[in-house]
């Protein structure tokens, strides 16, 4: 705890504590500052192989155990309410009885370490992937967790302040922040390389003979041999470019015309047949001149 004047400081209720943190992020978003807290879900604070590495690794230091309980209450609350890792820095912002600054300082891989971790883990790691999701051997991860000689930061290796008025060589509020880191680590765990100022491929280089950048030739198997070639498309194969001869076709003959009388035969039997001729008209037939009396009547005698 604090001090304030010989006494305590007040108690701050925690609902109290974060409305005030909420409306300090409010300000420092509207300025374009990218806040990011850390939200725990759970009891576990980390649950990724390298969260859970970072987080052992900072308790298993004794200049740290007194302190540590406390800071993971903090973070367990949700009183880290910002946190930013950037190359061998760490800053944040924590609610307490007031919104305080948190900085850490982590130096930077030795050159000559980090290319002994490259060497020894040689061959361990198959894919950038499989390294950021901790799918890795036990001896990979031992060497890259090794105590002084490992990809984690020593205690000599970190400096740390706080704006709270306690003069502790670790505050909660550091501690809180130590934990955010392994947190953190559980979403983005590139930022443990960026952290220590080193490139991740660099665990990679052995990939570089086993994806060659040229394409090979394809195997002796799978090539067919000229001579299968002419065999499978039945023609012969000669050096350089080959034309195929063009071998010309005589034209289809037409076909033969029926015979004249079955064509006509066919054409009358299809033809439609004439209409009737209409009846001539009957011719009366001419009376024979007879010889009649004055009165009218034929003349019977001569």
């Amino acid at each position: 705890m604090s001090y304030y004047g010989g006494g305590w400081a007040p108690y701050v209720p925690v609902a109290e504590r974060r409305r005030k943190a909420e409306l300090e992020m409010a300000k420092l978003r509207k300025k374009g500052h990218p806040v990011s807290p850390i939200v725990i879900t759970g009891r576990a604070i980390a649950t990724t192989v390298w969260g859970k590495a970072w987080c052992d690794t900072m308790e298993g230091y004794g200049d740290y155990e007194n302190r540590l309980p406390r800071g993971r209450t903090y973070v367990r609350n949700g009183s880290v309410v910002d946190l930013q890792i950037k190359p061998r820095e760490v800053t944040a912002m924590v609610s307490g009885s007031s919104l305080y600054k948190v900085a850490v300082t982590i130096a930077a891989v030795a050159k000559p370490q980090w290319q002994s971790i490259c060497r020894d883990c040689a061959g361990g790691i198959d894919s950038l992937v499989e390294l950021l999701q901790g799918r890795l051997s036990k001896g990979v991860m031992e060497r890259l967790c090794r105590r002084n000689k490992g990809l984690f930061p020593t205690p000599s290796q970190i400096h740390f302040s706080c704006s709270c008025p306690d003069h502790a060589s670790m505050c909660k509020h550091v501690a809180a922040v130590l934990y955010g880191v392994g947190a953190r680590l559980d979403h983005q765990p590139e930022l443990l390389f960026r952290l220590r100022d080193v490139d991740e491929k660099d665990l990679l280089t052995h990939l570089d003979a086993a994806v060659p950048l040229a394409p090979t030739a394809p195997a002796a198997g799978k090539v067919l041999d000229s001579d299968d070639l002419s065999a499978l498309f039945g023609f012969e194969m000669a050096g350089g470019d080959v034309v195929p001869e063009v071998v010309p076709t005589a034209p289809a003959k037409p076909a033969k015309r029926a015979a004249k009388g079955v064509a006509v035969k066919a054409k009358a039997k299809v033809a439609p047949e004439p209409p009737p001729a209409p009846p001539k008209p009957r011719q009366k037939k001419a009376k024979p001149d007879l010889d009649l009396t004055p009165d009218g009547y034929v003349k019977w005698w001569k």
